[in-house]
């Protein structure tokens, strides 16, 4: 028997108010085709009514045909009334409301919503490398510690531990300068840019970023309204003598150029501080997967060689750990950080409590270091046979555009047009084969034709049958 609640509290009309309410129930599809009716008499007593007013409402719904009777049983949600009337609510539900016009430029952002045999997009970690004995412990540990235990509401900035943990991390593999109190945890680097973005961005204000750059991003800042300029990217990463004297700020991927895999050169760098300096901008540096080098110098995050505090950096574990964890972080200008903080707060309050206690520890006994040391292995190794092969069986075809950072590399077409590599993405896909187009990146220039190929998310194993398959798709 179904469970209904009637809100009888300040009618008059009791038996119209139960008829009408359970009616309503069974055309949106709460009450569903089948469920069984409460008794006349339970529900009577229920409602403090006669069992003479609940009758006279199950008859009105017979009567209709929304119910039925069964001899020897009970009341029953009629099944052919009951999915006809659903379908017909829901439609005029849909269309009672109408969204911001600005969301219908914002294509589909399912991330990663199937599997593919042989996974080449990029962004993806390899779940099998996560250290999921070790980190059960951790959030054993966090479950048990009295600190966890007793909290209710956490702080906005985050856990105080897990900020001081990835303070003394960051200081060391990437050189950035920061105090725990400079820290804020964020649900991933989305959220992060959302709060940056909320603190600094008026409606109207212009963002660069590259071109071709992070769609996520662009779609951030245009739903707030602001005005999203693209710069090319050459191969010294952003082209700084095009931003516009106008900008607000301007979002960079320096260490990994989403998604060409370009470093940004020293002098770049220094040419892109300068410029914010000279313009009163803010600089958004999405540091998204640098941890993961193999070979080369690393060069300085603009945070470190940042001077006048205009520089936001971005830091996420979803490439080093695993995406479904939820947690990033920024390190803000003192200046930035109660803004910041107050923008957090209106937006979730804070990030997962649990988690944070567990990574810290995770962090300061030296886990996540190990971890990072041995996947990076792998990953060079991946990296190495992914940038071989394409350089031996696809020189015809493709130019890899160098790197030596991150999950990803990309290659540009020597011939092949946009529509081209689309025909050829579609045949790798029923290949069971998954890459990323260049062109869908663009955010105003001409569409470059080309794929990214990640190595993340594919086995070590499987990368060479895959990419033989890919082959197969260019010679068709």
């Amino acid at each position: 028997m179904t469970t209904f609640h009637v809100s009888l509290v300040g009618r008059g009309d009791l038996g119209g108010e139960i008829y009408r309410q359970m009616r309503q129930a069974i055309l949106d599809g709460r009450l569903k085709a089948g469920d069984r009716l409460p008794a006349t008499r339970e529900l009577a007593r229920s409602l403090s009514v006669s069992r003479s007013t609940v009758t006279a409402a199950y008859e009105r719904l017979l009567g209709e045909g929304l119910a039925e009777s069964r001899a020897g049983a009970a009341t029953f949600v009629s099944e052919k009334i009951a999915l006809s009337g659903r379908k017909v609510l829901r439609s005029g539900a849909v269309n009672a409301l109408q969204p911001r016009t600005v969301w219908n430029s914002v294509s589909a952002l399912v991330a990663f919503d199937s599997s593919a045999k042989f996974d080449f997009r990029m962004g993806i970690p390899d779940a099998t490398l996560f250290p999921h004995l070790m980190w059960r412990r951790a959030v054993t540990r966090a479950l048990r510690s009295s600190e966890t235990a007793e909290a209710f509401y956490g702080a906005s900035t985050g856990f105080h531990a897990l900020r001081m943990a990835i303070a003394d991390h960051i200081a060391i593999s990437r050189s950035v300068k920061a105090m725990p109190e400079d820290l804020i945890i964020t649900n991933g680097t989305q959220q992060a840019l959302d709060i940056v973005a909320r603190i600094l961005i008026e409606p109207d204000d212009v963002i660069a970023m590259e071109d071709p750059g992070y769609p996520p991003a662009r779609h951030l800042f245009k739903s707030l309204r602001a005005r999203v300029v693209g710069i090319p990217v050459d191969g010294e990463g952003l082209v700084v003598d095009q931003l516009p004297a106008n900008a607000r700020a301007v979002y960079v991927t320096p260490s990994h150029q989403f998604p060409l895999g370009i470093a940004m050169s020293l002098p770049r760098r220094r040419a892109l501080l300068a410029w914010a300096e000279r313009h009163d901008a803010a600089i958004i540096e999405d540091d998204y997967d640098s941890e993961f080098r193999f070979g080369g110098h690393p060069l300085e995050p603009l945070q470190t060689l940042d001077a006048s505090g205009r520089v936001i950096y971005i830091g996420t574990f979803s490439k080093t750990m695993l995406p479904a964890l939820r947690l990033g972080f920024l390190v803000l200008p003192p200046s930035l950080h109660l803004a910041a903080t107050k923008a957090k707060f209106v937006s979730d309050w804070h990030s997962p409590s649990l988690a944070q206690p567990a990574l810290a520890r995770f962090i300061a006994d030296g886990s996540f270091a190990r971890h990072i040391r041995k996947v990076g292995k792998v990953y060079q190794q991946r990296h190495a046979i992914v940038t071989a092969t394409l350089e031996r069986d696809f020189a015809d075809h493709l130019e890899l555009v160098p790197s030596k950072t991150g999950l990803h590399v990309a290659a540009l077409s020597r011939s092949t047009s946009v529509e081209r590599i689309a025909s050829v993405a579609r045949r790798a896909a029923g290949l069971g084969v998954a890459i990323q187009q260049l062109s869908n990146f663009a955010v105003h220039t001409k569409q470059r034709s080309g794929i990214t190929i990640g190595y993340g998310a594919v086995a070590t194993s499987k990368i060479a049958e895959g990419l033989r398959r890919l082959r197969k798709c260019f010679l068709a």
